[in-house]
């Protein structure tokens, strides 16, 4: 396969390098002022800065990456075929699974996923996963792309669109934008706000010995309320430095004639407080598709155990997900050969699923009225070859 792409040895340049590679190692800071609601000012407090959806997406993006690929086309499953063996070493840098994961998790975070390929003498030879906030769709006069622009750095590396694109994008639905997709860190921004001011809010209360400011109540000797400048002064560095902390948990504290210290108790927002983290939490959870119970998150019962919750995670997330990304991949690819395949999750060797196949494989074995091939059919194997016994 991929003959047609054979040309003249001084046509030919094997360049088995990113075409990004030049300029993919410049920082981006000060490059643009972001939006509180940009990819990059979402990805930082929503993964970077946030444990919840930081897993979520970790556990996501690595689940899909370890997948088992099934390779099939023409009425056969491929053990050796050139778009199998791209996939399980894309580059020189990484593997199936570093590669996948990266992908996935662009995915996630963005809303957009960018794979280039690089060109070899038959076809591409290597796949690069691109940065989505570094990408920009260049759309033609009917609407459709006519070219991506990776930028970074003060560059700008220009892949045009034609029969065959060098760039494949992948991106999840947005019901208002044509080119880009809509990542779920968008619409789990809210309680990621909130789920990170409570981090805050808990941290300020350990620094002030874990429980709520009380009062420091001047009474002055001549019936007067109130400090001189200086004395207030004094008070408040006095406060910070030998009183708040950690280090000064537990300190006692002496105050001079006139103050007396009023200690402030929780009140019912306070206790009420951790309640609305852990929802926001749920929330986050439930915009990415994991069960709250496998990110140990607490006050769930949707699902009645561990065990049951996995199975839904790989159902309702993983292998969608999945499936959806490598039929891209493979149809895609397939463009620059022209023999078509199918990549696929192979669901037999899904240990959460292994329950539910074994069950649906005695259904199946055990229908008499359906022929071999039918059988076969049902269980998501190829065709059978002319000779194979029958």
């Amino acid at each position: 396969m991929f003959d047609f792409l054979k040309r003249d040895e001084a046509e030919l340049v094997e360049a088995k390098a990113s075409a990004t590679g030049r300029v993919s190692a410049w920082s981006t800071q000060g490059r643009v002022a972001w939006t509180p609601r940009d990819m990059v000012s979402l990805t930082k407090a929503g993964f970077a800065a946030n444990p919840v959806g930081f897993r979520a997406v970790k556990v996501i993006a690595e689940a899909a990456a370890a997948l088992p690929v099934n390779c099939q086309g023409q009425g056969q499953r491929y053990e050796v075929h050139p778009v199998s063996d791209l996939l399980s070493r894309p580059n020189q840098g990484q593997g199936r699974a570093d590669f996948l994961e990266g992908l996935f998790a662009q995915l996630l975070l963005t809303g957009n996923a960018y794979v280039e390929a690089v060109e070899g003498s038959e076809g591409p030879a290597e796949l690069h996963v691109l940065r989505s906030d570094r990408m920009r769709l260049v759309p033609g006069a009917n609407g459709w792309p006519v070219a991506y622009e990776y930028a970074v750095g003060g560059k700008t590396h220009r892949f045009g669109v034609g029969d065959v694109s060098p760039v494949c994008h992948i991106k999840s639905y947005h019901p208002h934008d044509d080119h880009y997709g809509l990542s779920p860190m968008q619409p789990a921004a809210g309680a990621v706000d909130v789920h990170n001011a409570a981090s805050r809010w808990s941290k300020a209360l350990l620094d002030n010995a874990a429980r709520p400011s009380g009062a420091i109540v001047y009474k002055g000797e001549d019936g007067t309320a109130t400090l001189t400048p200086d004395q207030f002064d004094r008070l408040v560095t006095e406060m910070e430095s030998q009183h708040q902390g950690a280090r000064n948990a537990g300190r006692p504290m002496l105050l001079e004639g006139g103050l007396d210290w009023k200690p402030m108790g929780f009140s019912p927002s306070d206790m009420e407080f951790q309640k609305t983290k852990e929802a926001a939490a749920r929330e986050i959870s439930v915009a990415f598709g994991v069960p709250p119970m496998l990110l140990g998150i607490p006050g769930d019962a949707t699902y009645a155990n561990y065990q049951e919750a996995n199975r839904a995670f790989y159902r309702l997330t993983v292998l969608p997900l999945a499936t959806r990304v490598l039929s891209a991949l493979a149809y895609w690819l397939g463009d620059f050969g022209g023999e078509r395949v199918s990549l696929s999750p192979d669901l037999d060797q899904i240990p959460a699923l292994s329950t539910e196949r074994e069950a649906q494989w005695r259904r199946v074995s055990e229908a008499a009225f359906l022929t071999r091939a039918e059988k076969r059919a049902l269980l998501g194997l190829p065709a059978e070859e002319v000779g194979d016994v029958g």
